[in-house]
């Protein structure tokens, strides 16, 4: 195997850290860079980059490598914080870590890797990588351990990219990466996974929109029209939503009772949850409905634009599989009106809560196509 320099995006967590250690085992030269993506509060209780700066140096010790850090705040505001603010004012739910991991981490830190002489790049994903022989360009593969794959937050590589790193975690299941860890000495190898946004951490997330967006008040109103509440704020909330309505003892009527059920939803009854539906921006209204499968909150079609194809052109239309939110498994579906900014996708069976900003990831098998931004679903319209 030809050895390489690789420079490795050490994060303090355990799977970029057995990264390494896999890495230098086979004897690769392996550098360590630590990112400083997120500059505000960064001494707050839920932003830690000082604590995983540390985690991530005393494992380059035990490994023995080289660390750096850099700072990426500055790129990180512009390319991916400026462009999820106005998503959140237009009423979508962006998805920012798939934007961090095109904008920062395959990009800013892939040219900063290239500046140090790097021939690859390697980081902590569930993923892999593959070149197909036949075709001469690089695949985006799942990661072997299906709880952990992360090839939906990576489905906006290209080839330049995915020619130029590594992913060896996506090899392993996490039980055996945290049992490699712990076999070695690392110091963070029982370290709990990050689940916060990028660089919102684990804080209280409406705390944190907040700052950065203006709250306007107006009515939740019922699929009926009934006023049910008021919200802080139609940014704050996302399609599905089912916490912090603060209509939790709100009861359907009898007439609108009657009309969910006569819409097929059997067993719903008067104290089932309430769920966001829709958001009309032109009324200021959060529309919320009773109940999990509650029509307004099923989509067999949707649109997507801004597409991104690992490929590097569109697959051809046809039945594929695609996951419209990254917890979700994969659901059969027919590609349509495919081209290189925009997609059509028809599912078989109705999908949940189909949420305008998040992205529809396609698939055919293990391997991972590219997707594109959700803009609109066949959802049934405002009554």
């Amino acid at each position: 195997m030809h050895k390489q320099r690789v420079v490795v995006g050490l994060s303090g967590g355990v799977d970029s850290a057995v990264t390494a250690h896999l890495l230098k085992q086979q004897g690769h030269e392996v550098i360590g860079i630590f990112m400083k993506n997120w500059e505000d509060d960064d001494d707050s209780e839920f932003c830690s980059s000082n604590i995983d700066f540390v985690d991530a140096a005393a494992v380059a010790d035990v490994i023995g490598i080289e660390i750096e850090h850099v700072n990426f705040a500055a790129d990180y505001k512009d390319r991916v914080f400026a462009e999820f603010l106005r998503e959140y004012q237009a009423g979508r739910t962006p998805n920012p870590d798939i934007l961090c991991n095109a904008e920062i981490k395959f990009k800013a830190f892939l040219d900063h890797a290239m500046r140090l002489g790097a021939e690859k790049i390697a980081t902590g994903h569930y993923a892999r990588v593959r070149l197909n022989e036949a075709t001469g360009r690089h695949e985006l593969l799942k990661g072997l351990d299906p709880a952990k794959d992360q090839s939906y937050f990576l489905h906006r590589l290209n080839q330049a990219q995915l020619s130029k790193t590594l992913f060896p975690v996506g090899e392993l299941r996490k039980t055996e990466v945290r049992r490699i860890a712990d076999e070695i000495g690392l110091p963070n190898a029982k370290k709990k996974d990050s689940t916060g946004i990028c660089f919102i951490g684990e804080r209280p997330f409406r705390e944190f929109l907040n700052r950065y967006i203006a709250r306007t008040p107006g009515p939740i109103k019922s699929d009926k029209g009934r006023v049910l509440g008021e919200h802080v704020g139609l940014s704050f909330y996302t399609l599905g939503q089912r916490q912090g309505l603060g209509i939790g003892g709100v009861k359907a009527r009898g007439a609108e009772l009657k009309a969910v059920q006569a819409l097929g939803q059997r067993g719903v009854g008067e104290h089932e949850p309430w769920f966001v539906a829709r958001k009309d921006m032109d009324s200021n209204t959060l529309w919320a409905v009773q109940g999990h499968d509650h029509p307004w909150l099923q989509s067999t079609v949707l649109q997507a634009q801004d597409c991104s194809w690992v490929a590097g052109t569109p697959p051809d239309a046809g039945m594929l599989a695609a996951k419209t939110r990254y917890r979700q498994a994969d659901a059969p579906c027919e590609l349509r009106g495919v081209d290189a900014a925009h997609c059509e996708l028809v599912f078989g069976t109705p999908q949940w809560a189909v949420t305008p900003g998040q992205s529809a990831v396609l698939y055919d098998g293990e391997v991972c196509l590219g997707g594109g931004v959700i803009t609109s679903s066949n959802a049934p319209a405002l009554s």
